[in-house]
C-alpha cells in the first residue's frame, strides 16, 4: 500500500451517541477518534484513520453492529448507525479538515487554531495550535468547549493556580491551561496512544516542560491525592464521574473548582446530587444540544 493512502472507518450516528460510539471505535482499533457534525444534516460521523486495511470480515462487522445495539439498549439514540470503510488519500483527508476546522476563540483570553490558519491573536491572547491528525481533539465538542471556558473564567492572572486534566485525550485542555498560566499542569489518560499524542502536541506548542502527562486508569488512582489542584477538568461519562467521585475530589484543593462534562442532560441531576452531597455547590452550568456540563466549587 502506498504511504499516501489511509483507511477510514466511520459510523454515522446521532450526536447523543457520539461519545459512546467513539469509545466503541477507539477500543476496536486502538486509536483516538475524530468526529464531525455538519450543520445541514445534524448527523455525526465518528471516524478512525489507520494506515493499513483493517479486518473487514462479516464477523468483524457483526461485532460493530452488536456494539451499536448495546449502545441503543442503554437508552442512547444511535441514529442511522451506518458503518463504512473507505480508502482515501492523505491529501484528500487533510484538505477536507482544512475546510471544516476553523479557529476557535474562547473569550478574549484564548485562541485555538490549526497550523495553516493565518489568524493572529489579540494582544495578551494565549494561543494553542492543533492540527487535525490521525488522533486529535479540537475543542469543538460542547463538553470540551465548556471546560475551555472554565479554564479562562477561573484564571486569576498573577495568582498561583494549578490544574489537573482527567482523561486528557489530545491534551487540548492541558495545553490551554499551560498557555493561560496555570502551574503546575498535570494530565493523564488510560489510553497510551492519547498520552503520546498529547505529548507531541505539547512539544509543538512549546509547553512540554510545563505539563506532566502520564498513563493512568482513573479507577486505579490512589484514593488519597498528595497534590491538590485549583481546577480539575473531568470530561468523563456520568457513570465514571459517580463511581470515581472520591478519587477525583481527593485532589481538589480548598476553594477549588471541578469542571465536569460529558454528561447527558437527563443524567445531570444525579451527578449534581452526588457532588452536592460531597460538599460542593454548583457554581456554573451550561446546556448545549443534548449535553449539560457543570462547574462545582468547594464550599
Amino acid at each position: 500500500m502506498k504511504r499516501t493512502m489511509l483507511w477510514k472507518i466511520s459510523v454515522t450516528t446521532a450526536p447523543e451517541a457520539e461519545e459512546a460510539v467513539a469509545e466503541l471505535l477507539g477500543s476496536a482499533f486502538g486509536q483516538p477518534v475524530s468526529s464531525y457534525t455538519p450543520a445541514e444534516t445534524r448527523q455525526t460521523a465518528v471516524s478512525v484513520y489507520v494506515p493499513k486495511r483493517p479486518d473487514w470480515s462479516r464477523s468483524r462487522r457483526a461485532e460493530f453492529a452488536s456494539g451499536l445495539k448495546r449502545i441503543a439498549l442503554s437508552g442512547l439514540d444511535v441514529g442511522p448507525g451506518k458503518i463504512a470503510l473507505k480508502r482515501i488519500r492523505r491529501e484528500d483527508w487533510a484538505e477536507s479538515w482544512k475546510r471544516h476546522f476553523k479557529p476557535l476563540v474562547i473569550g478574549s483570553a484564548l485562541l485555538l487554531k490549526p497550523g495553516w490558519s493565518r489568524r493572529r491573536p489579540r494582544k495578551g491572547q494565549a494561543v494553542v495550535v492543533l492540527d487535525p491528525g490521525l488522533s486529535f481533539g479540537t475543542g469543538r465538542h460542547p463538553t470540551t468547549a465548556f471546560c475551555l471556558r472554565q479554564l479562562v473564567a477561573r484564571r486569576r492572572p498573577g495568582q498561583a493556580q494549578s490544574c489537573l486534566d482527567v482523561g486528557t485525550g489530545s491534551g487540548i485542555l492541558a495545553l490551554a491551561a499551560a498557555r493561560l498560566g496555570y502551574a503546575p499542569v498535570d494530565a493523564f489518560d488510560y489510553d497510551p496512544q492519547s498520552v503520546r499524542v498529547a505529548r507531541a502536541n505539547a512539544r509543538r506548542n512549546g509547553v512540554s516542560a510545563k505539563i506532566w502527562f502520564w498513563r493512568q486508569d482513573l479507577a486505579k488512582l490512589p484514593r488519597r491525592g498528595a497534590r491538590k489542584y485549583s481546577l480539575i477538568c473531568a470530561n468523563l461519562v456520568s457513570n465514571l464521574l459517580l463511581a470515581e467521585r472520591e478519587r477525583i475530589l481527593a485532589r481538589l484543593g480548598a476553594g477549588g473548582v471541578l469542571a465536569v462534562a460529558g454528561i447527558l442532560k437527563r443524567e445531570f441531576a444525579q451527578v449534581q446530587r452526588a457532588f452536592t452531597a460531597a460538599g460542593l455547590r454548583l457554581a456554573a452550568s451550561r446546556t448545549e444540544k443534548e449535553w449539560r456540563s457543570g462547574a462545582f466549587a468547594r464550599r
